[in-house]
């Protein structure tokens, strides 16, 4: 009598064709000289990135404007004659820009950053969900990571910290969306785990 072994159950993992698509990198900076795709991708990026600096750029002055100006009224209306007046309304109107041209650093760069990564995994052939979530990732890596860098050793910190942050946070954005298709797969091939 023969005894047959019970057979072997095999489960096909997710694989390539379903985990992430973006993790590899594919696109390089080389990408931009392709004439095509690529091309576009690069001088859309950069010009997205000028509009974004000329509107830094028209903020600042506009807050500059304003506390100069309320700055001016403020000192004259103290009694200081009018070079004296001006003069502390240009140094009120000079720390006010560094402090909103720092602000919107703040928030343009992990814009530039994400929007970047959003349509780097659309270009690679990733989905929507991917791209969202990987860019989600490293909006927050970037934020953080800026602010942390630059409350330690200031504006250099807050480069590489952006950096580091923007790298970061983009690679738990693409683990995060590893395991929720994992999960999704191991729900849809196992009902009895559901």
């Amino acid at each position: 009598m023969k005894i047959l072994a019970p057979p072997l159950v095999t489960f096909r993992l997710v694989g390539e064709e379903h985990s992430s698509r973006s993790r590899t990198e594919r696109f390089t900076f080389t990408d931009c000289f392709d004439m095509r795709y690529g091309t576009i991708a690069c001088v859309f990026k950069e010009i997205i990135k000028l509009y974004l600096y000329y509107i830094r750029a028209v903020h600042v002055q506009k807050v500059r404007g304003e506390i100069s100006e309320k700055a001016l009224v403020d000192n004259l209306s103290q009694g200081r004659n009018i070079d004296q007046a001006v003069k502390v309304a240009r140094e009120e109107g000079k720390k006010a820009a560094k402090r909103a041209s720092r602000q919107a650093k703040h928030v343009m760069g992990p814009i530039v950053a994400s929007g970047w990564d959003l349509f780097e995994t659309l270009y690679v052939g990733g989905s929507l969900a991917e791209g969202l979530v990987r860019s989600g990732g490293t909006f927050v890596g970037t934020f953080a990571g800026g602010l942390v860098g630059e409350g330690k050793i200031g504006w250099f910190g807050f480069v590489l910290g952006s950096q580091m942050g923007s790298w970061v946070g983009g690679r738990i954005g693409l683990m995060a969306y590893d395991v929720a298709i994992g999960v999704q797969y191991l729900l849809h091939k196992m009902p009895f785990l559901s």
